[in-house]
């Protein structure tokens, strides 16, 4: 929630009260009233969601990316206790749609992200299928900023646009999140208009298309941390989350498959 500025004090219980006054009810989610979203700026959100029969809620950031990456799916898993989200893990920026175990397109990287939208996925979908998806990362540590020649880690950035990225590993891994080093391409502030803090918003290089990923000022500033400016170089853990934009089988294609 520090990255689309809220505090780390921050009084939970007041966003609920507000969520209740004057949120919108997400759509792929849940009944209405238990899963809820509050607009903070262009495309920024902080959402919140509570299980049935439960009197917690969960509240996490959220942006409305508009950009499609395509993936090519080799797994997507459910949670019990999260019925309406889905890990997806798959090959990003495919430059072919097939699928092989081994196989690995040039260029392309594994990702894992949280898709928030998960009804709107079919039952059964075949390793390989190739999604299209908006997603963001929201940053959980941050190691490194600063020019390219002064970054600790200099092995070779072997992606596209000088990037490197790969999903933690560890059986204590969460999922949907990534180790990233990225190029900064641009910077974009926003304000927060319930705390009137700052929000960063970096677009960065990548393969296929650029990410976007969110940063914390506050913890850039508790950690001795330079200000990300164009140019320079990021790093760090970051969680992916984001939504299902092209690649699900239309409702004509569906009828057919039912109804022979």
């Amino acid at each position: 929630m520090e990255c689309v500025g809220f505090p780390p004090d921050q009084d939970i219980g007041e966003l609920i009260e507000l969520a209740h006054e004057r949120g919108e009810s997400v759509p792929w989610r849940g009944p209405s009233g238990e899963h809820l979203t509050i607009p903070l700026a262009d495309g920024i959100e902080l959402r919140f969601d509570r299980e049935e029969d439960s009197d917690h809620w969960s509240l996490l950031p959220f942006y409305r990316e508009q950009q499609r990456l395509r993936v090519a799916v080799q797994s997507i898993r459910s949670l019990e206790d999260s019925p309406f989200d889905a890990l997806l893990t798959g090959w990003a920026a495919p430059t072919r749609a097939e699928y092989q175990d081994e196989w690995q397109s040039p260029g392309a990287y594994l990702l894992s992200c949280w898709l928030t939208d998960a009804r709107r996925l079919p039952k059964c979908l075949m390793p390989g299928r190739v999604l299209s998806v908006g997603i963001a990362g929201f940053a959980l540590e941050i190691s490194f900023v600063g020019p390219n020649a002064e970054a600790p880690d200099q092995t070779v950035y072997d992606l596209e646009g000088g990037a490197r990225l790969e999903p933690l590993s560890g059986a204590d891994a969460p999922g949907g999140c990534m180790e990233a080093s990225l190029r900064v391409k641009g910077v974009r502030h926003a304000l927060n208009p319930i705390t009137q803090l700052p929000v960063l918003l970096l677009e960065c290089d990548a393969p296929g298309r650029s990410l976007h990923v969110f940063v914390s000022p506050w913890q850039l500033g508790q950690d001795g941390l330079r200000t990300p400016r164009p140019g320079w170089r990021i790093e760090g853990s970051f969680l992916f989350m984001g939504r299902i934009t092209g690649g699900l089988p239309g409702p004509a294609r569906q009828v057919r498959r039912h109804f022979g």
